[in-house]
């Protein structure tokens, strides 16, 4: 049985039904935008920064402002410069010094949802990574709610985009788009403003503070490289606890392996990765003329990385669609690769493991409510649940 014949998730996400693209690299000529989909193909695409810019935002001149300062939008040598930076804060000794506080926050959540039946990205996914990102960022993790309602609208929207020229309906969607992103940029520059003027012992003064070349990052870099920190700092562990959880529900067997020796939890939060990738798809720019999967791409050209097809590739993956604990490599592409490898994903990992261990210890019944399943995040560009009941008894 297959995902989707399980769960209802996104009708767009073909690769959760078990089915491969019609070929590894794809030209949708209607909205003027590539897809590749294959695993080789996907890895060179990533580790190419020369050929394949990060800068997407210079496309869709509307969002560019927020595109400075953010890693995710930076090239070398920039890229490099700022990543140095935001490394210190995610070194595996800071990272490791963080897990008594992620299960104090993981067992009081779970304390306080201690009831029959629960939704486990409310009451536990969601709160747990955001609560952590906040006090590691120096923002207060009271306004989780706020949070929530910012990235709701960041990432829920239609994945309908192109680079044609737009219409005034389309203008007006794009700068709805936008809407949360300006809320959010406008709260985290009231507190970065704050700390410069008052310091603390926190990401955000650091970030204030930091200079590179000699010279201060600016108010909108700070800002936009906060706003990154904290949206992917906690939106990727909630769909990774929820996916972990969802997989192992699914696979009754595995799950009792994983209760049985809690060594094999990595394990199993990798092979949820892979099936279950929280953000299935990364953006670049062709920067020149290039040859992708046997395809000619021309400069300045829009490329989709489907990252979560790409992580069911079987020529790189036996039996790609099953879930497997045993799955060794496990070369998936979930947190990226190449430079831009996710800074958080140590992180990420350490909480899905005390998530997951923790879960395991005081609800070793735990299991999917059969009368409400889970309901999927509305976009084909993540892949997690939105709600997810569980039963703990």
């Amino acid at each position: 049985m297959t995902i989707t014949e399980r769960w209802n998730t996104h009708p767009e996400q073909f690769w959760l039904r078990g089915e491969q693209p019609p070929e590894p690299v794809r030209f949708d000529a209607e909205k003027g935008i590539w897809h590749v989909y294959g695993h080789p193909d996907a890895q060179r695409v990533l580790a190419d920064t020369q050929t394949f810019s990060s800068h997407t935002g210079r496309l869709v001149p509307e969002a560019e402002e927020f595109s400075a300062g953010s890693l995710t939008q930076l090239d070398p040598p920039r890229h490099t410069k700022l990543r140095k930076l935001v490394n210190q804060a995610f070194t595996p000794r800071v990272v490791a010094g963080l897990e008594p506080r992620i299960t104090t926050v993981a067992t009081d959540l779970l304390e306080a949802a201690d009831r029959d039946h629960i939704d486990l990205v409310a009451d536990f996914a969601y709160p747990l990574p955001v609560i952590v990102i906040a006090e590691l960022l120096g923002v207060p993790s009271s306004d989780r709610d706020r949070f929530h309602r910012w990235v709701d609208a960041m990432l829920s929207r239609s994945s309908e985009f192109s680079l044609h020229e737009r219409n005034e309906r389309e203008q007006q969607e794009l700068q709805e788009s936008l809407r949360p992103v300006k809320e959010m940029s406008a709260y985290i520059a009231e507190h970065a403003a704050r700390r410069r003027r008052e310091p603390r012992e926190d990401l955000l003064t650091r970030l204030v503070e930091a200079e590179v070349d000699g010279v201060r990052l600016t108010d909108q870099e700070v800002v936009n490289f906060a706003n990154l920190l904290l949206i992917a700092g906690h939106i990727t562990t909630t769909m990774l606890v929820g996916n972990t959880v969802m997989c192992l529900d699914a696979h009754p067997q595995e799950r009792a392996r994983v209760q049985a020796d809690r060594s094999l939890v990595p394990a199993a939060i990798e092979e949820s990765l892979r099936v279950l990738t929280p953000f299935p798809v990364v953006a670049r720019v062709t920067n020149a003329e290039t040859v992708v999967g046997g395809r000619a791409i021309g400069a300045n050209q829009l490329v989709m990385v489907w990252v979560g097809v790409a992580n069911r590739d079987p020529r790189q993956f036996l039996h790609p669609d099953r879930f497997s604990l045993d799955r060794e490599p496990n070369p998936h592409l979930a947190f990226g690769r190449g430079i831009h490898f996710c800074v958080g994903a140590p992180l990420a990992r350490l909480e899905g493991k005390v998530a997951t261990n923790l879960l395991l210890d005081r609800h070793p019944h735990l299991r999917g409510d059969p009368q409400d399943p889970p309901a999927f995040l509305p976009t084909p560009n993540m892949t997690g649940a939105r709600r997810l009941p569980v039963l703990l008894t």
